[in-house]
């Protein structure tokens, strides 16, 4: 990248609308853009203004502080800048050498004056420098549709210009939002639910339901490499696997099949309530997808929703599958999520599941199953492991 822009700024987009809540957001995502780039680029020094952060690239690969910087959530975008003083020959000058430097045959300029002490308006700045661009090269003027949108600011500690500008994820700063208990598959769509609950600011803990020896080992792999991928938006994260399998086998022995998949949701659910409490976790979330399987109807997640008054966030509700599919690739874990080993919610999977279950056919399978010490036994031997970029197999 160029190295013209020793500075990248930073922009808060919603964060703007907190009120009082505004600093201490800010605050946050300052804190979480250092602990996400300090380790991998120590030369970086970081400056918090009231609507901008500032990073000084100090040499660093700036095309690799780039790509870092896509993945924190509560940035809405950032721009490569260059600072100098606030003076209108250098302002026009600097400008110039910028803008030649691009490839285009049109251009436009932006300019906001934050330092009203400054003595020149916005306006007239725009028109010193495009004439010294226009009077000097080739460039034409286009203020509908530019090749090239050169945009100058004008602050108190610097005026700030700057050509490029990039995408961030937006959303809140990681933790602002408390803690969630995500109820992990291994499949494409709880990643996915992750993530969006992640971008709203809120801290994720999984909870895995293992049933051995019916699930595979490589199941657990899967969720490993799955979070080392979610690491890029929160570096550490929790795994609890619960074992399950005398639960599941006691649902099959003794329940009607068609049943097996709705009770064995409400039963991790409640397992999942559980686990969230002693873990202070604010709230339950899951994967699911409003019709996409037979436990996940609206009459289905309605009864199984039955068991529990803990708020559950179901990010994926309304995508449909096309729509989950190109958000597992931005976040890279598609590939992961498709490998063909089957989890305790497929490997059970009956011929014939309701789909339309009623809440008193459903509790009346249910008390065939004295479960509540199976459920206790399940959550004294959770196996916690984290997740980090030092974890490793």
């Amino acid at each position: 990248m160029n190295n013209d822009y020793e500075i990248i700024m930073i922009r808060f987009g919603e964060l703007s609308t907190k009120g009082r809540n505004r600093k201490d957001f800010t605050k946050t995502l300052f804190e979480n853009i250092k602990n996400a780039t300090r380790d991998d680029f120590p030369s970086l020094t970081y400056e918090l203004y009231y609507d901008h952060i500032y990073i000084n690239i100090n040499n660093e690969d700036t095309s690799l502080v780039v790509e870092r910087l896509k993945d924190i959530s509560g940035i809405h975008a950032f721009s490569l800048v260059h600072r100098i003083k606030c003076d209108i020959e250098e302002i026009k000058n600097e400008s110039y050498r910028l803008i030649k430097k691009e490839e285009g045959k049109t251009f436009k300029i932006k300019c906001k004056r934050g330092d009203k002490k400054f003595p020149i308006i916005s306006d007239e700045i725009i028109r010193i420098v495009a004439s010294k661009i226009l009077k000097e090269s080739n460039l034409k003027v286009d203020v509908h549709n530019p090749d090239i949108l050169l945009n100058i600011d004008v602050r108190q500690e610097g005026t700030y210009i700057y050509i490029k500008t990039f995408q961030g994820l937006g959303g809140y700063p990681l933790g602002v939002g408390g803690k969630s208990l995500m109820m992990l598959s291994g499949g494409i769509d709880s990643p996915v639910a992750m993530f969006l609950m992640m971008k709203r600011g809120v801290l994720v803990e999984c909870i895995h339901f293992a049933s051995p020896p019916y699930t595979q080992q490589a199941v657990i792999y899967k969720l490993y490499d799955i979070l080392k991928k979610m690491n890029k938006f929160q570096e550490r994260i929790k795994l609890h696997i619960v074992p399950f399998t005398k639960i599941q086998e006691e649902i099959y022995d003794k329940c009607h099949e068609s049943f097996a998949i709705t009770i064995m949701r409400s039963m991790m659910y409640r397992l999942s309530e559980m686990l969230a409490k002693k873990r202070d976790c604010l709230v339950i979330s899951n994967g699911e997808s409003i019709g996409q399987v037979a436990s996940q109807t609206l009459q289905s997640i309605n009864v199984i929703n039955n068991v529990t008054n803990y708020p559950v966030i179901r990010p994926c509700a309304t995508l449909d599958k096309l729509e989950i599919i190109s958000l597992a690739k931005r976040i890279d874990t598609y590939d992961i999520s498709i490998r063909p080993y089957e989890d305790c919610c497929t490997i059970f999977s009956p011929k014939n599941p309701k789909t339309h279950p009623l809440l008193k056919d459903v509790l009346e399978q249910e008390n065939r199953i004295d479960y509540l010490p199976l459920l206790n036994e399940a959550i004294d031997n959770v196996e916690t492991i984290t997740i980090d970029k030092e974890f490793s197999l």
